[in-house]
């Protein structure tokens, strides 16, 4: 089981959550680039979720796609 941090809610099940795409997804081109040529990136990648049996929010996040662990989010400095 994934865990997926909520910044609104905390750390819940990935079942909770749906995916949204990739966090800086360009929307200048043709729709037939936007729908079916996207890249594959190995390694981190930024998307956006929303958290569907939650709060509803949206958000962006981090997560490993070799491992397919989300990473955890920045930790605020003082």
């Amino acid at each position: 089981m994934l865990l997926i941090h909520c910044p609104w809610c905390g750390p819940r099940a990935e079942i909770e959550f749906s995916y949204a795409g990739p966090a800086q997804l360009r929307r200048d081109g043709a729709l037939e680039d936007l729908l079916y040529l996207r890249d594959n990136p190995k390694g981190r990648h930024e998307e956006r979720w929303r958290h569907a049996h939650g709060c509803g929010q949206f958000f962006a996040t981090a997560r490993d796609t070799v491992s397919d662990f989300f990473l955890p989010p920045p930790v605020a400095k003082p």
